[in-house]
């Protein structure tokens, strides 16, 4: 079985300082063996990862659309941001990657796609993120579930880890797949989901991540 988080990032993202051996040691460490790595705009640090990782990593990214972030997995190139929902979506999909949302009703992220947006891009998306573990009001995560449900999409939890130190929390626990898209979806319906909130402190580390980048320090 795999213990797999869907939402990571490293510090390839403009708001993380986890460096790769950090996340390798604390996957390794609490079991994760199944990692998306989902830096902000760019695929440049998952294929990296991928490359060092003692375990199975899948390519993803997360988009700033026009509305809000949508998450492409299996990707074999980074999609530009600015695009509309809709647009993004297809970009992934052209690829062959799989169509993501993550935090969608966050009421407190202005990067939440929101639900006029992501009703536009509905019939798109693949898998619907219906835990964030940095969400601070279950509610919004319920909204998802039902949003999910309505449209027949794959539930998925996730991290959204920025810090090592959040993986091993959240994550869905299923079976092992043949690396293919279609084959992750099978297992992903299969999945036993796994959730804890992020602690406070860790909640701080993207603020804190940007202004060590704006001093010049990582």
């Amino acid at each position: 079985m795999l213990r797999a988080d869907l939402h990571a990032h490293t510090n390839y993202s403009h708001d993380s300082l986890a460096t790769f051996q950090s996340i390798i040691d604390r996957c390794l460490k609490t079991g994760v063996n199944c990692l998306a790595v989902t830096d902000h705009n760019t695929i440049e640090g998952a294929l990296e990862f991928q490359k060092i990782a003692p375990f199975k990593v899948i390519v993803g990214e997360e988009v700033k659309s026009t509305e809000g972030d949508v998450i492409g997995l299996f990707l074999k190139e980074t999609v530009p941001k600015g695009l509309t929902p809709p647009e993004t979506a297809r970009a992934i999909r052209k690829q062959g990657g799989l169509v993501m949302m993550p935090h969608p009703f966050d009421r407190v992220r202005p990067s939440a796609v929101g639900q006029e947006a992501f009703e536009e891009a509905a019939q798109l998306v693949d898998v619907m993120e219906t835990f964030n573990a940095r969400n601070l009001f279950q509610r919004d995560d319920d909204r998802a579930a039902t949003a999910a449900r309505r449209h027949g999409l794959l539930y998925a939890v996730a991290s959204d880890a920025h810090t090592a130190n959040e993986l091993g929390r959240t994550y869905n626990e299923m079976p092992d797949f043949d690396d293919t898209p279609q084959g992750f979806m099978d297992a992903l319906s299969q999945a036993t989901l796994v959730t804890r909130r992020a602690r406070i402190v860790h909640r701080f580390a993207p603020a804190y991540a940007k202004l060590r980048r704006a001093v010049g320090r990582r």
